[in-house]
């Protein structure tokens, strides 16, 4: 398990974030408890499950996992703290509310949208580590 922290940029209103990206053996320790499926998020940087889990101790542990295109197989997984984490379940949240509220034709950048922008900076600085 490595850490590094992503920097965001200043609009995207959102304090610095610590990230641990997981190898499989972490995976397997950290989801040894079971697991509990969230939400996903299908983007033009990748599709993403995001999910809890427990370890053998009964820590949480909250995960994201990354896939490519129609790869069955995930490329990535990284941990978040549970701070970073319940941000993204909001903006996941209030995207539903916002989509009912805004007309179907227009793109406008909405909740989900910058939790995708969030995403590409993570995957993207994880690619070094």
């Amino acid at each position: 398990m490595q850490s590094f922290t992503v920097t965001f940029h200043q609009e995207d209103e959102v304090k610095p974030m610590n990230v641990k990206k997981l190898t499989e053996e972490d995976f397997n320790v950290v989801t040894a408890g079971g697991t509990r499926h969230l939400f996903e998020l299908d983007t033009n940087v990748g599709f993403f499950v995001y999910f809890d889990a427990e370890d053998e101790k009964g820590e949480e542990h909250y995960l994201v996992l990354q896939y490519e295109e129609d790869g069955e197989d995930p490329v990535a997984c990284f941990e978040f703290e549970l701070k970073d984490f319940y941000q993204f379940t909001a903006l996941y949240l209030n995207d539903l509310e916002f989509n009912e509220e805004v007309n179907e034709e227009e793109e406008e950048y909405g909740p989900i949208h910058h939790l995708a922008h969030l995403m590409y900076h993570i995957i993207e600085d994880g690619k070094n580590v």
